[in-house]
């Protein structure tokens, strides 16, 4: 990285601040060649992280704006690299400027996420804290915040490590007795490997398994709501979301197709799927529509199964029900609460697990009860460290590369082979373990990283 970068890091719109960066060995010249301080020395003679006011000028010696300036120089900066900032008013045309300003005074334009790379390539961050940036600035709940905050923090990198270590520990002392036969160290012994093995089985099945929730927090949760014609699931649908999103008539069967938004439900971001109403239907549209209701439902982890809480329940409205419970998880709401119920209005038995929430989608009375039903369903778990999930399919696929080969090592030594032999198999693990951190570094995954990053970041 022998060259200077510049971006504007904030969204081209108008604001009180916009800000443009540099990073690379020129970015503090760059910015005594267009920044003019109100008074005293260039920004090449202040010290670093000062905050110094000046003009920042055009290449002609024009004023672009009265501004806010600061360097860090390397090493003590987020790229590792002599960087600058410029924190203008947010004009978008001011910015522009500023910009093609830094170009004519030396710097280039930056790629999406190359300010973060540079910190990864330096050794300023690893691959988990890098990922845990994109995820901070795409989280759409407080719980997908604090997740990639911790993350960012270090959590996830610091579980990894200390099995990173355990495997290293074993690593190292088998090659110790290998190496060096006439040392005093005390040989290796199959149940102290099986043991290691073992502990670190026991932390990567539980790293994996963290997978299914960190993706629900920074994906959301793919919730179906079902129910019978005009039993209220699209009413229900824009009573969640806050706006009409969905047709909603007094007609049976309006909605034929699924229609699908995010929002954020008692702190889990959901993916809401509404479907077409499940009944007996000879109508070729309205099958198709059925058809794709039932395939949202095979794809969700949550099921709102909505039954029309004004009328007596219908086969229709069983056969729903048994399609709901047959998700991971399912909630039971009986709509239209604004309305009389029936005199006899009772559900089949239902699993323990199964909230069951009276509302009215059509006022929105009640909806805070369904609020707190999510909350039940998707405790936080309190054995986790906040920020130690794992949030996305490339470092799933690490960790179980890990956990496969961890198992190969045991079965390896149950089978009696050759330590040289279970240790291959630990090294493999390892490998597995410093892809998931950055410790072996792939071009092909660091650009599939960087390209969810935003230019100026």
């Amino acid at each position: 990285m022998n060259d200077t970068i510049a971006a504007i890091a904030t969204p081209l719109a108008p604001s009180a601040i916009g800000i443009l960066r540099l990073s690379g060995p020129e970015a503090i010249a760059v910015i005594d060649r267009v920044f003019t301080p109100g008074h005293g020395a260039p920004m090449s003679q202040r010290p670093d992280r000062a905050l110094v006011y000046g003009a920042l000028r055009d290449p002609e010696g024009q004023v672009i704006d009265y501004c806010l300036a600061t360097v860090s120089r390397a090493p003590h900066s987020y790229t590792g690299e002599d960087t600058a900032e410029l924190q203008c008013h947010g004009s978008p045309s001011a910015l522009v400027l500023a910009l093609d300003a830094l170009f004519a005074a030396g710097a280039r334009q930056a790629l999406a996420g190359e300010f973060t790379r540079r910190a990864f390539l330096a050794g300023k961050l690893d691959l988990t804290r890098t990922e845990a940036i994109a995820d901070l600035i795409h989280a759409e709940s407080p719980a997908a915040v604090r997740q990639a905050a911790g993350q960012l923090g270090g959590a996830l990198a610091v579980a990894i490590e200390e099995i990173y270590q355990s495997l290293t520990d074993l690593l190292a002392h088998f090659h110790a007795v290998l190496d060096y036969p006439d040392e005093d160290i005390e040989p290796f012994q199959a149940a102290e490997i099986s043991r290691a093995l073992q502990a670190a089985a026991g932390k990567l099945d539980q790293l994996a398994g963290s997978y299914r929730r960190g993706r629900a927090l920074m994906e959301g949760v793919p919730c179906a709501i079902i129910g019978r014609p005009n039993a209220g699931k699209s009413t229900l649908f824009n009573a969640l979301l806050g706006y009409d999103r969905a047709i909603v008539t007094p007609i049976a069967g309006t909605t034929r197709d699924t229609v699908e938004e995010r929002l954020n439900l008692g702190g889990i971001l959901l993916r809401l799927i509404d479907t077409a109403g499940l009944h007996q239907a000879d109508d070729q549209v309205e099958q198709l529509g059925m058809d794709r209701s039932r395939a949202a439902v095979a794809q969700a982890e949550l099921v709102l199964v909505v039954l029309d809480g004004s009328r007596p329940l219908t086969q229709e409205d069983e056969a729903v029900l048994a399609l709901g419970l047959a998700a991971p998880r399912c909630v039971v709401i009986f709509n239209k609460d604004d309305l009389p119920a029936p005199e006899k209005l009772q559900l089949p038995p239902l699993p323990d697990a199964v909230p069951v929430v009276r509302l009215s989608a059509l006022t929105g009375d009640g909806v805070d009860q369904l609020e707190l039903a999510m909350e039940q369903l998707f405790p936080e778990d309190p054995g986790v460290r906040p920020g130690a999930l794992l949030t996305n399919a490339r470092q799933a696929q690490a960790a179980g590369q890990a956990r496969q080969a961890v198992a190969r090592a045991a079965r390896a030594l149950e089978d009696g082979l050759s330590p040289d032999a279970v240790l291959t198999d630990v090294e493999q693990a390892l490998t597995a373990l410093g892809e998931l951190t950055g410790r072996v570094v792939r071009e092909d995954v660091t650009a599939r990283i960087f390209e969810r990053f935003c230019v100026g970041k």
